[in-house]
């Protein structure tokens, strides 16, 4: 009797579980106005209708239209304050991009940027900036903003140490104070004991900058400690220790540093919304803080970098669509500018707003635009770089390709940096097109979730960037001739 009561049981909760499953598939798309997924067992052998075909999908990938500069109402002396480049130059330099991208079209290999910008100017501060490279009085500093394909600095340690072994500069650049991605980062080792995290992803009621998170100690006590790594040589040491942190008073941080064979004592107090301590030496490598009548205590991160050269500040942050960045506080940013400016900054995104069975994203197009014109809002004096979407795979009939969905987003992005009017970068065709993830896979270059890099597979997407970025400041060095 026992037997056939326990399989009875058995039998319940198996029939309970598969009318759970078969509710869940019949959720609706959104339960107050958030996306639900929903849970289909049949997934795998289901076969789907494609609304739109690939195709046309592609056909849309191979349409460039740059912006007619006649059609754009440019009002002088805001555009000159901006760019510093009056409008017969802008005019020139409009007239010699159309000859390469007329004999070009779209960019499907992600050789080149396409720059969407007016008289193809959308980095000019940004290359005018690396020419200044030792004559600025700091360094040349790139934001790379992002999501968890570049989290634990996959892809953004190999930028950088190409951007720092060509322009100068040593160092990781910024690191929060605590990270999800600490314990297999391998360009910085980093300890943290008494905070707490808040976030924008999670918290948007808070006031926040680039990073999306500040720190919060939880009493009145609280520890940070780095050391530098050498995956890099130009990792191994800096000369400039930066710790960031908004306003305070009557806090106490004591700073060991370089084995303890210095010490600093320090009373943290200013009504500044942004203020960093900073120490400059021959050679730092690692430094331990602790913080005592901390509670309530805010910081940022410290920034390990050189005063000269390049810094490519990492500011990954998973779960992040980039829609969450039109929540930014432009007084906060311009605050947080103040001490730590930016000269361009990078926009990798795509992944968190993907969806497989999703092939209009109108909403995303939109909205972005928004999100592009806020960041330039609260940092108005760096360029922008928009970077698509990665391949990414699934498996049909047996068998890994390219999601559709990939190339309706890639198109949508493209749309993203015209509509914005600033400069885009196909990191899908840098990696091959459709279904090269699956080559990234079997070269064991990306994770077999056939979406994510291995830090190989970054490598050699950064090494593309590095040379897309340095063909485009060939074209702006020859136009600038040119219209001279």
């Amino acid at each position: 009797m026992k037997i056939t009561d326990n399989f009875n049981r058995l039998l319940v909760l198996l029939l309970l579980a598969l009318a759970c499953c078969i509710g869940l598939f019949w959720l609706p798309d959104s339960i107050l106005g958030i996306p639900v997924k929903k849970v289909d067992m049949l997934s795998d052998i289901r076969i789907k209708e494609t609304p739109v075909t690939l195709d046309s999908l592609r056909a849309q990938l191979q349409q460039f239209v740059p912006e007619d500069i006649q059609t754009v109402l440019i009002n002088d002396s805001a555009f000159q304050d901006t760019t510093q480049i009056d409008i017969r130059t802008v005019m020139l330099r409009d007239s010699l991009y159309k000859v390469v991208s007329a004999s070009q079209g779209a960019d499907s290999a992600g050789i080149r940027i396409e720059d969407y910008s007016v008289g193809h100017t959308g980095l000019q501060r940004f290359f005018a900036a690396l020419k200044r490279t030792g004559q600025m009085g700091r360094p040349v500093r790139i934001a790379f903003m992002g999501d968890s394909f570049v989290e634990g600095d996959i892809l953004v340690s190999d930028f950088r140490n190409a951007m720092q072994k060509r322009f100068g500069g040593h160092g990781v650049g910024f690191i929060p104070v605590a990270s999800t991605a600490s314990q297999f980062r391998p360009t910085i080792d980093q300890q943290a004991e008494g905070w707490t995290t808040r976030s924008i992803i999670h918290n948007k009621k808070e006031k926040y900058t680039l990073s999306g998170m500040f720190f919060e100690c939880k009493s009145d006590k609280a520890t940070l400690s780095f050391k530098t790594s050498d995956r890099y040589a130009t990792l191994q040491k800096v000369k400039s220790l930066k710790f960031i942190y908004e306003k305070t008073s009557g806090v106490d941080m004591e700073l060991a540093f370089n084995d303890s064979t210095e010490t600093l004592s320090r009373k943290l107090d200013s009504p500044e919304p942004f203020n960093q301590f900073v120490v400059d030496r021959d050679t730092i490598t690692e430094g331990s803080f602790i913080f005592s009548n901390a509670k309530g205590f805010r910081s940022l991160g410290i920034a390990l970098e050189d005063n000269e050269g390049i810094v490519v500040d990492n500011f990954s942050l998973r779960g992040n669509s980039g829609l969450v960045w039109e929540h930014l506080d432009p007084e906060v940013c311009r605050s947080f500018s103040n001490i730590r400016p930016y000269d361009l900054i990078i926009l990798e995104y795509g992944l968190n707003a993907m969806d497989e069975d999703m092939l209009d994203y109108g909403w995303y197009r939109s909205r972005m635009v928004g999100v592009v014109k806020h960041l330039q809002t609260c940092f108005p004096d760096a360029d922008l770089l928009l970077i698509s979407i990665s391949d990414r795979s699934n498996q049909y009939d047996g068998e890994f390709r390219t999601m559709p969905a990939v190339l309706a987003l890639l198109h949508a992005q493209r749309q993203i940096a015209r509509n914005a009017g600033i400069p885009f970068w196909n990191m899908f065709g840098a990696m091959g097109g459709e279904n090269s993830m699956v080559e990234y896979v079997e070269k064991g270059w990306a994770s077999k979730d056939y979406t994510h890099l291995s830090f190989r597979g970054g490598r050699e997407i950064a090494k593309s960037l590095m040379n897309a970025l340095m063909l485009e400041k060939e074209f702006y060095d020859e136009t600038e001739k040119a219209v001279h």
